[in-house]
């Protein structure tokens, strides 16, 4: 008996919540679906084994992290979806209504210059075939919606990296599982793999371990002072606080990539990193005020941090803004210091 781990390719370079009909277009990966790839590795199902993938550049992206030399095979790749490929939903909305209409109850209607689900599904099939013959155990395959859907039957489970299992005992394959989500622990070792993955640049990194650090130390102290401080998901969100550093609004890009990987704690943690909400002593002040306690990888004091950045503040709004994130940062180090 063997296993195939079929595995569709994480998010690719499309905006996140955007719905585009992608075929045989060839986009990368997005920052959050090279992160989705990240995680494979911390699923131990699914290492030691061959890697195949399709010719395709997502799904070859998301192959990279189990191995880093893929088996690209034949047939393994996403349906042929004629004239409507590559392009948004809301466009083939506009320009096809009615057969656009007609597919919203019937997901097997395509234009008539796309490939047909059936035809998808005899060469998937024979591909998987020649891979299990190939590998001669269980073996891992990335490939894309439809065509893993045109075996599993089962389409709306196949989000992105999400991972079905079928089963071959030489005369047929059986579905045993669709759609399970790898989603490790946030670990350290799966923070740091996150990071790379994001392209975070090295003093951002070393910066966001120097938060983590220091979070754990305000931890101490708010238990000290009665407060009960998540240590686990606090840790991971300082990891993870500047994943997102080099985009506009980082603090609520990260927030969204982390909440699009399926952790939605830590993700809240990291949208209010520059404001928090409340004065309570609670995980978002303390990944605030651990912030604050940091300029580039050094420990400095609050003073220090807001008179360097008070050079930066060209406007009332700034300056405003700033004396609030300062008096926040105060209170919050006032409240650990009560004996």
């Amino acid at each position: 008996m063997q296993k195939v781990y079929l595995i569709r390719h994480g998010h690719p370079d499309i905006p996140l919540g955007e719905r585009w009909c992608l075929g045989r277009t060839d986009l990368p990966l997005a920052p959050v679906g090279r992160m989705q790839a990240a995680l494979l590795p911390f699923d131990h199902e699914l290492t030691g084994k061959p890697v195949f993938s399709s010719y395709l550049l997502r799904a070859l992206e998301t192959a990279y992290p189990l191995c880093p030399n893929p088996l690209v095979r034949e047939g393994l790749e996403e349906q042929d979806l004629g004239e409507w490929d590559g392009l948004p939903f809301s466009e083939i909305m506009r320009r096809w209504p009615e057969l656009y209409a007609a597919r919203e109850k019937d997901p097997d209607i395509w234009p008539e210059s796309a490939e047909t689900t059936e035809t998808v599904r005899q060469r998937m099939r024979s591909a998987v075939l020649r891979c299990l013959e190939e590998a001669e155990g269980d073996l891992v395959i990335v490939s894309h919606k439809s065509a893993i859907a045109s075996l599993t039957g089962q389409r709306p489970k196949l989000l992105h990296t999400s991972v079905s299992t079928l089963s071959w005992d030489g005369q047929a394959l059986t579905v045993l599982d669709v759609g399970r989500i790898p989603h490790p622990v946030l670990t350290e070792a799966v923070c740091m793999a996150l990071l790379q993955a994001a392209g975070t640049p090295a003093p951002v990194i070393a910066h966001c371990r120097a938060v983590a650090g220091k979070a754990m130390q305000l931890a101490d102290r708010a238990e000290a002072v009665g407060a009960m401080p998540n240590r686990g998901p606090l840790y991971a969100a300082a990891l993870l606080h500047d994943i997102a550093r080099t985009e506009p609004d980082h603090a609520a890009v990260g927030a969204a990539w982390l909440r699009t990987l399926g952790y939605p704690e830590e993700a809240g943690l990291i949208a209010r990193h520059h404001d928090p909400e409340s004065d309570s002593l609670d995980d978002a002040a303390l990944l605030y005020l651990a912030d604050k306690f940091i300029q580039g990888d050094h420990e400095v004091t609050i003073d220090e941090r807001f008179a360097a950045s008070r050079q930066r503040c060209m406007t009332v709004e700034a300056i405003q803004a700033h004396e609030r994130r300062y008096q926040a940062a105060k209170r919050i180090e006032e409240m650990l210091n009560r004996s």
